[in-house]
This record gives C-alpha cells, structure tokens and sequence, in this order.
C-alpha cells in the first residue's frame, strides 16, 4: 500500500459516513485515506454523488455493505469489495415504509429519514439495470463476502451469475471489528498490494 491510497467506503441503509465500519477501517489503515461520505437518500443522487467523487478522488478501492454494495457494484472501472450485498434494498424498503432514524450522526445534522412507496420505486428503477455494462475489468476486480449467518439479504446467487470472485465468512449482516481484522482487511490488503 502507498501512503495516501484512497478506499472508498459505501454505507447501507440507515446508515451514514460515520458508521463504524468506516471508522474501524481508517483505523486499521491508518496509511490510507478512507472517503466516507453520507449518501442522500435519493438513490440517483447517491449514485451521482459516487461517480463524481469516484472521478475526483480516484479510490484504489471500493468497499460497499448492504445497500452500499449494490451501489458500488454499479461504478465501473474500479477495484471493489461488495460486503453482503443488497440487490434489491427496495423490496426490503418496502416492509418499511414510514419515519426510521439513522443509525449514525449524518454530517448535515439530519436524524431521520422517510420511506415512501415513491423512494422505493425509484430504488427498484436504480436496481432494474445495475448489472448492465460489467467489463471484464469488472469482472476480474469484484470481489463479495456473504455472511453465513445473514438472515437480512441474499444476494450471492445474484452475484454469481455476473461474477466470479466470491466467499463466505462466519457471520451476520453487520460487520463486526472481529470480522473486519480476520477477513476483509487481508483481502483489501491482497487487492491493494
């Protein structure tokens, strides 16, 4: 790794730039500049944003949980690390519907958030072609991790139709600090060296 290598860490749902994940990861590579940015809910934002930050900061690496990992599937051209990814975050956003809290402090102050039927239609619009134009370079530099006890999501059948690179590890949907040390750290090392 080079001084200064950026990673680009994706949250989930709920979620924002300051989730643990994000902070363990600087942490644990203190050598690399982790970008973690808060996602907007609207998911064309999101995927907006995530491109043009992708063009200005150039990641070495992408790293998306959840629903992260479905958005940084879509951003072609990079190395990438798709953590229990959620393909479909909108059919579970449907058993949703209504005010929910965020998990972590976002960096504009907001608290909450709402799901409508609307936001879910345009997750499901979002979702409907996310697999389109994967290159070979895609193919070759994706890699996934599936949780064996992830009882939220199921995406590796999905993921395997269109990639190769792919294992599970003991665990659940969420990751721990456990499981970042023990799997996804040597495999981000392995990507980036």
């Amino acid at each position: 790794m080079k001084i200064n290598d950026r990673i680009l860490y994706v949250h989930g749902l709920s979620s924002s730039g300051a989730s643990s994940t994000a902070r363990n990861l600087q942490s644990l590579l203190p050598e690399c500049k982790v970008i973690s940015p808060d996602l907007p809910v609207e998911p064309q934002d999101a995927l907006d944003m995530l491109r043009i930050l992708c063009k200005d900061e150039s990641p070495r690496l992408i790293i998306g949980t959840s629903m992260g990992g479905m958005f940084a599937q879509q951003l072609r051209g990079y190395n990438k690390i798709l953590v229990n990814p959620a393909f479909h975050v909108s059919e579970f956003m449907r058993t949703q519907i209504g005010v929910h809290e965020f998990l972590n402090l976002r960096r504009n102050g907001e608290t909450h958030y709402e799901i409508t039927s609307l936001l879910c239609d345009k997750y499901q619009m979002i979702e409907k072609n996310q697999f389109d134009d994967i290159t070979a370079f895609d193919i070759e530099n994706t890699y996934a991790l599936f949780g064996t006890k992830d009882t939220l999501v199921h995406g590796y059948d999905e993921y395997i139709a269109h990639y190769q690179n792919a294992a599970w590890f003991e665990g659940e949907h969420r990751l721990n600090i456990e499981i970042i040390k023990k799997i996804l750290l040597p495999l981000i090392k392995r990507i980036i060296e």
